[in-house]
């Protein structure tokens, strides 16, 4: 059975078809889906998703981008819903910044900020956190280090070794569609230096579609292709990795 730790299915993109999408999914042995928070205006649409469909759930929060429109309170009056199960998707993105200086610190002080702020939240409820990092390795694993009391996944993992230390402190790392890529020869490298025990898979969808689909809009079913490409850079049997990964899942979610 898989987990499918990171999609989302509150995006517009599946508002005509998505129970053709589950069906396929559960063709493909996926039997729980966690949608991401990412900005608040589609958090309504992730929680009448949560409680129309058994099988998802999902995660208050505000992704980087997103930070200028952060209201704690707003997230707190959901975060105890029996199917909330996380924090996130909160912290840092340095890929588009202001080019001016002033401009530039204002806007990684402002994330830094939410994402403390969401890393608090998650650690009162003790739920664990969805994290995302581009281009700020260094100031998020630092952050993490100083704030985080809780357990959490590193969504769509980007290879920086140096985050492999926080597997000690618990945290994940989420394999997606990227893995299959041909250009992922970072991620490819690094891959086999994570433990297997905090190893967790994901799609993004709609987002980074796998090999051989990419132009696709992705979706949970494509699960399948990552695990292969996991089972082959494991080195273990694809039935005996899908059992790992779903125990694992568990773990950070539901235990």
């Amino acid at each position: 059975m898989i987990i499918d730790t990171h999609c989302h299915l509150d995006d517009e993109r599946y508002q005509e078809d998505l129970d053709e999408v589950l069906q396929r999914a559960k063709e493909a042995n996926v039997v729980k889906f966690i949608i991401p928070g990412a900005e608040p205006k589609t958090l309504p649409r992730a929680i009448e998703l949560a409680q129309k469909y058994k099988e998802i759930y999902f995660a208050v929060g505000v992704h980087p981008y997103d930070a200028i429109n952060y209201d704690r309170a707003y997230l707190e009056e959901f975060i105890i819903h029996p199917k909330c199960v996380a924090v996130g998707e909160c912290g840092l993105d340095y890929y588009r910044l202001p080019k001016e200086e002033d401009a530039k610190q204002k806007e990684k002080e402002l994330q830094k900020e939410v994402f403390i702020d969401q890393i608090n939240l998650a650690n009162k409820y003790n739920k664990p956190l969805i994290v995302h990092i581009r281009e700020a390795s260094l100031d998020a694993k630092n952050i993490l280090k100083e704030y985080a009391k809780v357990k959490g996944v590193l969504h769509c993992y980007n290879a920086n070794e140096g985050l492999l230390e926080l597997a000690k402190r618990n945290f994940y790392f989420g394999i997606g569609g990227v893995l299959t890529f041909k250009n992922a020869k970072k991620l490819i490298q690094v891959y086999p230096k994570i433990p297997l025990k905090n190893l967790v898979i994901e799609t993004d969808a709609p987002y980074l579609t796998p090999h051989p689909n990419r132009g696709k809009r992705n979706e949970p079913a494509y699960t399948r292709l990552v695990l292969e490409k996991m089972g082959k850079l494991s080195q273990i049997p694809c039935q005996e990795l899908e059992e790992l990964l779903y125990q694992n899942s568990l773990n950070l979610f539901f235990a």
